[in-house]
């Protein structure tokens, strides 16, 4: 007994004190005060991810440090500093980054745009790539450890092709599709790429390559040929990637702070990014508010009960999200931020219904990240400019069906099935036999009138013919600087250009100071918990998650809850 009441003491006691630290963090949350010392570095941990919306955060302060900056928290952070007269310099330490080429556009320019300040930019690579140093190469000097390796190499795509393994089991993927290049399905149909898959592939790849060579280029003040040639020799260990011209220095990092301690002639005490993110900085927000609106991941259509947690884009939420913003008068104008493949064909009719309504009340502004294709680039068809950068991936405008036909499975594993049925077309999506031709043709007839309509809302929104649009359409996959040759964005650029927008389409000064407000907003654990009224939602989260796990890069989100997908038709990751 005596046993047991010490241990009920206990746990009640750690209840308590959990619960505590849970309070003080949701009391907390947002309010947290950083001191800046007068001769302060400031170092910018770029590892893994960099979102476009926030990540939810566990409300207690030592835990909730390791959650990743968004992209505007990064943009915001480095504008902040280059002003801030008590940061002296800036440190840059990428690892292991996982974002796409247009993100990393972002990054780069952003930090030449913090040179400006006259404050020196020194960055230190850890085992790394293609994506790190491209990042590293705004800064003035690179360094790396003597005994490092920089992987630098070239850019590679590999396509993978699942028909064979497939054909084993006995199971038949049928689907079907509208436009030439919407070949989704194909690494379940084919088991080689076709010719259009290999135009885009290579399209893809000469933007890119052409991209990341000319910005090495010009940071390490060499010709084109010459950074090739150096790159067919690559990776490079320590004195090879400094006789190539890659790298400034091989020191020890200690020994790249006491450079830049002799370079400013004072002594540096470095902050981190997740304690400058909570720094205050005087005369940086303005009084005329934009919302700056996040939209990322795959789309489907959510519902009352199914929880926001940022791993995509829900119909429901989107959709009361922009009537939110339309009907709150101290919101100005509008920067729409795009991060998605696509997804669901009706949810992304709902939200661009939405956005379209919000347009009509507030000016607006499309800023495309990564990517925005497919439902990605449907749902920016309001009629306001879009702004994407070169190496954005967009376009995909086309609409796909399928459907898996298990019947050979189910015979090698002695599963039999009787269909009885009220309807002709009643048993159209069973798994037990293929599509008939007359299904097939009611799937075709419903798919031209959704491609069709996707076509109609793109020429609607560019003030453009149909036949102008359509060729443009097939689902072909675009980069953004293919996009803007061919009419499909306004202009390329990235968070900059998207606010010097919408100040103009505002009338107000260039030079006049605004205050972006994020939604969704940055929230904790706390509030999804306090919120949540299904428990259902949490059981489909987990399933999902275990599902990425593994078959990473599939749309998994989007293809559990079904539909006539507006959906990219690949996962493309350019290494």
């Amino acid at each position: 007994m005596k046993n047991f009441l010490l241990g009920f003491l206990i746990g009640l006691l750690f209840v308590l004190i959990a619960a505590g630290l849970l309070a003080y963090g949701a009391v907390h949350a947002g309010e947290r005060k950083v001191s800046i010392p007068d001769n302060a570095a400031l170092v910018l941990h770029l590892d893994g991810d960099l979102p476009e919306q926030p990540p939810v955060e566990l409300p207690i302060p030592l835990l909730s440090q390791r959650q990743p900056p968004t992209m505007l928290e990064v943009w915001q952070m480095l504008r902040k500093a280059a002003v801030d007269s008590r940061i002296k310099a800036l440190v840059l330490e990428p690892r292991n980054l996982g974002i796409g080429w247009a993100k990393l556009e972002e990054l780069h320019d952003d930090i030449v745009a913090f040179k400006k300040s006259g404050k020196p930019v020194y960055a230190y690579l850890h085992g790394a790539g293609s994506r790190e140093y491209y990042v590293s190469t705004a800064a003035d000097r690179i360094y790396m450890a003597p005994e490092d390796e920089l992987d630098l190499k070239g850019l590679a795509v590999e396509l993978m092709f699942f028909k064979g393994t497939l054909d084993k089991l006995g199971v038949d993927m049928e689907f079907e599709h509208i436009g030439k290049y919407k070949d989704a399905p194909d690494e379940f149909t084919r088991t080689t790429p076709t010719p259009e898959t290999m135009e885009v592939m290579n399209a893809i790849l000469d933007q890119y390559y052409g991209n990341l060579v000319s910005v090495m280029a010009e940071s390490r003040k060499r010709t084109p040929d010459q950074i090739r040639a150096a790159m067919d020799n690559g990776p490079f260990v320590g004195k090879e990637a400094v006789a190539n011209g890659l790298i400034d220095e091989l020191i020890y990092e200690d020994q790249m702070y006491g450079k830049l301690k002799d370079q400013i002639r004072t002594g540096i005490q470095r902050v981190g990014d997740q304690d400058y993110l909570h720094a205050q900085v005087a005369g940086m927000e303005g009084s005329t508010k934009i919302a700056y609106i996040v939209g990322q991941g795959d789309i489907t259509r959510g519902g009352p009960n199914e929880q926001d947690s940022g791993d995509g884009i829900t119909a429901f939420s989107m959709v009361r999200l922009l009537r939110r913003v339309a009907n709150d008068s101290s919101i100005k104008g509008v920067i729409f931020r795009i991060d998605s493949p696509g997804g669901d064909g009706i949810a992304s009719d709902d939200i661009l219904h939405a956005a379209k309504d919000l347009a009509a009340k507030k000016p607006m502004v499309i800023s495309m990240s990564d990517l925005a294709a497919s439902g990605g680039y449907f749902i920016a068809m309001t009629g306001d400019p879009i702004i994407a950068y070169p190496n954005t991936l967009t376009g995909s405008i086309g609409v796909f069906f399928g459907k898996p036909d298990l019947k050979g499975l189910y015979e090698k594993i002695g599963i039999t099935s009787t269909t009885i049925k009220r309807g002709q077309f009643a048993d159209i999506d069973t798994t037990t036999r293929p599509l008939n031709d007359v299904e097939r043709q009611k799937l075709r007839a419903e798919l031209e009138v959704f491609y069709r309509g996707f076509v109609e809302r793109v020429a609607e929104a560019l003030k453009r013919p149909y036949n102008q649009v359509e060729p443009l359409a097939q689902g072909r996959v675009w980069v953004g600087a293919q996009a803007r040759q061919n009419g499909l964005i306004s202009d390329l650029g990235g968070i900059d250009r998207a606010v010097d927008l919408i100040k103009q389409r505002l009338k107000i000064p260039a030079s006049q100071k605004i205050s972006l407000v994020t939604y969704p907003p940055r929230r904790t654990w706390l509030d999804l918990l306090l919120s949540r009224s299904d428990d259902t939602a949490a059981i489909d989260a987990a399933i999902e998650k275990h599902l990425n796990t593994l078959a990473p890069g599939l749309p998994i989100h989007a293809l559990l809850h079904g539909g006539v997908l507006r959906l990219m038709p690949y996962g493309i990751n350019v290494h």
